[in-house]
C-alpha cells in the first residue's frame, strides 16, 4: 500500500502517547491522576442537558439538518452583539462547527494552496499548524516568548516572511501560555494584515475564563478585523459542552462563504437535538458562567499555592483553563520531566515540546480535577520527588 505523502508531516499524536503511557502505568496497578488533556469536567447548566435529552428522544431529530437552525444563527448574532458588542448578520457573517477543532483542520483547505505560507504561534495548540499542514501549507512560527509576558512581536516576522503568508493564526488568551493580549496587540495585528494581505483567524474559544477581573473580548470588536479575518469560538468551555462539539466560524462574510461551502460538501450539518442545546446554553443566566469560573480560580489557587509550598514556584495563570509551568532544571526536557511525574508521582501532564519548538522547558497542566484532586497533586509530587 502507497499512502499520502502528506501523512509523513505527522506523527504519532501526543495525547494517544500519553494515554498509551497512562494506560501501561495504570496496569501496573497505579492510580494516575490526569492533568493532560483539557476535556472539561464542569458538566452543562441541568437545563441545556434537560433540553438535548428530550430533543433527542424526538424521532423526527434524525433527519439530516444540512444545514444551520435560522434560530441557531439568530442567537449566536445576539451572543456576540449583547457579550461583544459586535454586530454579525446572521445570515452571511456566521456559521456553526463541529467544535473549533474540526474547524481549524477545514479553513485553511479553503484558503491554502500546495507551497502557501501560513504563520502560526508557537507554541500553539498543534491544530493551529496541522490544520496548515494538511492543507499543503509551509509553516513559519511565531514565537511566544516569556520575556514578552507570550505576545506576539508583529514587527521582528521577517518582512519576506510577512510578503509570502498568505494566512495567520492567532490565539488569546492563549493555549498553552495563558496569556492575555492587550488591546493595542489587535490594532496592530490588523495594521500588519492588511498591510501584507494576511487573512487572520482568531481563536477566542477562552475569553469567558478570564481570572483577574478584566472582560475578555473579541477580535471583531476591532476596527478592520471584518476586513481580514475571521473568529472561532466555541461553546465547549463557557457552558460545559464539550462533548457535543459546537463551534462557530464568524466574520469576514467571504470567508464564512467558503467555509460553509466547503462544510456542504463534507457533512450534513450539526444534529438537531445539538442545536437546540446549543440555542439553550446561549440564552442561559450568565451565572452559569461565573460558577464555572469559580471553579477553575479554586482549582488555580489549591494546586499552584500547593505546588509552590513544596519548590515548584509557578505563577497563576490569567486566563484559560491551564496551567504552563516552567520544568525544574534538573530533570531535563519536558518529555522527561512528563515521565518523571508519571512514574514517580502518578500525575500525568502534557510536555511543552508537543506545542511547538517554544514550548521546550514547560508543561502544561489542565484543571480538570477537583480542587481536592489538586491538593492531591502537591502532595503526591512532594512525596515522591525532590525538587
Amino acid at each position: 500500500m502507497k499512502f499520502a505523502r502528506r501523512m509523513n508531516n505527522f506523527g504519532e499524536g501526543v495525547f494517544a502517547r500519553l494515554a498509551a503511557m497512562k494506560q501501561e502505568k495504570i496496569s501496573s496497578g497505579a492510580k494516575v491522576i490526569d492533568l493532560s488533556i483539557g476535556a472539561p469536567n464542569i458538566p452543562p447548566p441541568a437545563h441545556v442537558m434537560k433540553v438535548l435529552s428530550e430533543e433527542a428522544l424526538k424521532p423526527e431529530n434524525y433527519v439530516y439538518a444540512i444545514t444551520d437552525k435560522r434560530e441557531l444563527l439568530n442567537e449566536v448574532a445576539e451572543w456576540y452583539r449583547r457579550r461583544y458588542g459586535v454586530e454579525i448578520d446572521p445570515a452571511s457573517e456566521v456559521c456553526s462547527l463541529w467544535g473549533s477543532q474540526e474547524g481549524l483542520s477545514h479553513i485553511a483547505l479553503t484558503l491554502i494552496d500546495d507551497g502557501d505560507l501560513t504563520l502560526v504561534p508557537d507554541p500553539c495548540y498543534p491544530i493551529f499548524a496541522d490544520g496548515a499542514k494538511l492543507a499543503g501549507s509551509e509553516i513559519f512560527y511565531m514565537p511566544q516568548l516569556k520575556e514578552h509576558d507570550y505576545i506576539i512581536q508583529l514587527e521582528k516576522i521577517p518582512r519576506d516572511i510577512a510578503e509570502r503568508a498568505k494566512f495567520m493564526v492567532v490565539s488569546y488568551p492563549n493555549n498553552p501560555t495563558t496569556a492575555i493580549a492587550p488591546a493595542d496587540f489587535y490594532e496592530r495585528l490588523i495594521h500588519f494584515a492588511k498591510k501584507y494581505n494576511i487573512i487572520v483567524l482568531h481563536d477566542n474559544a477562552y475569553s469567558e475564563l478570564i481570572f483577574d477581573g478584566s472582560k475578555g473580548f473579541s477580535f471583531l470588536s476591532f476596527k478592520g478585523a471584518k476586513d481580514i479575518g475571521v473568529e472561532f469560538n466555541s461553546l465547549s468551555k463557557t457552558y460545559g459542552i464539550a462533548g457535543a462539539r459546537v463551534g462557530f466560524c464568524l466574520g469576514n462574510r467571504e470567508i464564512v462563504r467558503h467555509v460553509k461551502l466547503l462544510k456542504s460538501n463534507i457533512d450534513y450539518g450539526l444534529f438537531l437535538p445539538i442545536q437546540k442545546a446549543a440555542i439553550a446554553a446561549l440564552r442561559s443566566q450568565q451565572e452559569v458562567i461565573d460558577q464555572t469560573r469559580a471553579a477553575y480560580i479554586e482549582r488555580i489557587d489549591a494546586l499552584i499555592d500547593g505546588l509552590n509550598a513544596v519548590g515548584w514556584k509557578i505563577d497563576k495563570p490569567k486566563a484559560t483553563m491551564f496551567v504552563w509551568a516552567t520544568v525544574p532544571e534538573k530533570f531535563g526536557t519536558s518529555e522527561e520531566f512528563v515521565k518523571i511525574l508519571l512514574e514517580k508521582a502518578n500525575v500525568m501532564v502534557t510536555p511543552g515540546s508537543a506545542f511547538g519548538p517554544s514550548g521546550e522547558g514547560f508543561v502544561r497542566m489542565a484543571l480538570v480535577q477537583t480542587a481536592y484532586t489538586m491538593k492531591q497533586v502537591a502532595a503526591q509530587i512532594k512525596s515522591s520527588i525532590e525538587l
